[in-house]
């Protein structure tokens, strides 16, 4: 056997698949814009309520199906989001498109039914020393104080998606182990998580932590109930994505123009962008239903706000083809 054909052997060997085998990823992939949510939350300046309801109504219009409006979160503690109410009451419903909103307890989730969302999300944490820092208990703990939640939602016939973050990496106490992740995850999963989104916070995360974290969770929880959300501080996010889709996972989460950062991550860039992740896409023949060109031209518009330059390098380089 020549050079050529003994490296070809061991590839075929030594990897799962690649994208450029059509079985091996899923034929389409629903994005969850969180821009205006995870994004706008994370950013300095802050926004008019007529300019995230334009935001959000410019998304809308590109082909998404899931848009993530605001968070019922006290503004002591996220000013950003403390015009919610009148966001998602403002905004026009497509049909089709759904509006989730971020209901940290009981107290946001009644303040986001009173004002007519249809879905809402709760965020957990792998990382206990994460959870401390920020909720004063453990992962564990933190989980079992969403039950109050579910158990009205489930009255009240609202869908619930779950969050974990530090899925990877945790800034307080390094890499996570993939257990911890599979503990958290199965929670919200028994407790009725419809979907339940895996978050590498701080965007230290490779295919090979990915994928080691991955091979526990879809022990335990099927991909399609999976979702991904890496943020692009080390210049993974994409890498990682498809890292996901080798696993079957079909939902990922994204940030128009790369919207928001994260104050735990030094140098964090913020989300994957969405631009990026559906021009990525689009080249491997997956669907998402996105018009890219209406992406980008939302992205200008919501950077011009801001008054700073697109995080997405397609955003950047477009000129249209």
């Amino acid at each position: 056997m020549n050079t050529r054909g003994i490296l070809t052997n061991f590839l075929k060997k030594s990897r799962r698949c690649t994208f450029s085998t059509k079985a091996c990823v899923p034929a389409e992939v629903r994005i969850v814009e969180v821009g205006p949510r995870d994004g706008l939350q994370n950013e300095p300046k802050l926004l008019a309520t007529e300019v995230k309801i334009e935001l959000i109504n410019q998304l809308s219009e590109t082909g998404l199906k899931t848009i993530e409006a605001t968070s019922f979160v006290s503004p002591k503690w996220v000013p950003q989001m403390g015009d919610n109410t009148q966001v998602l009451q403002g905004i026009r419903k497509f049909d089709g498109v759904s509006y989730p909103v971020l209901t940290p307890n009981i107290k946001g989730f009644e303040s986001a039914l009173k004002a007519g969302a249809k879905e809402v999300a709760v965020f957990g944490a792998a990382s206990d020393a994460f959870s401390q820092k920020n909720v004063n208990c453990s992962a564990a703990k933190s989980i079992e104080r969403f039950r109050p939640v579910l158990d009205a939602a489930k009255a009240n016939n609202i869908k619930v998606r779950g969050y974990v973050s530090t899925v990877v990496g945790c800034p307080y106490q390094g890499p996570i182990k993939p257990m911890e992740v599979v503990k958290v995850v199965e929670a919200l999963y028994d407790m009725g998580c419809y979907e339940i989104s895996l978050g590498d916070t701080i965007g230290v995360g490779t295919p090979g932590t990915i994928a080691k974290m991955l091979e526990e969770v879809v022990r335990v929880v099927p991909p399609k109930k999976l979702a991904g959300h890496f943020h692009d501080t080390y210049g993974q996010a994409l890498a990682n994505i498809l890292t996901a889709l080798d696993y079957d996972i079909s939902v990922i989460d994204s940030s128009v123009s790369g919207l928001g950062g994260c104050p735990y991550a030094r140098g964090a860039s913020g989300n994957a962008a969405t631009e990026d992740v559906v021009y990525m896409l689009h080249g491997m023949g997956i669907k998402t239903g996105v018009d890219i060109e209406k992406l980008i031209s939302v992205g200008r518009y919501i950077c011009l706000k801001l008054g700073r330059p697109s995080e997405s390098k397609v955003n950047r380089a477009w000129k249209g083809q």
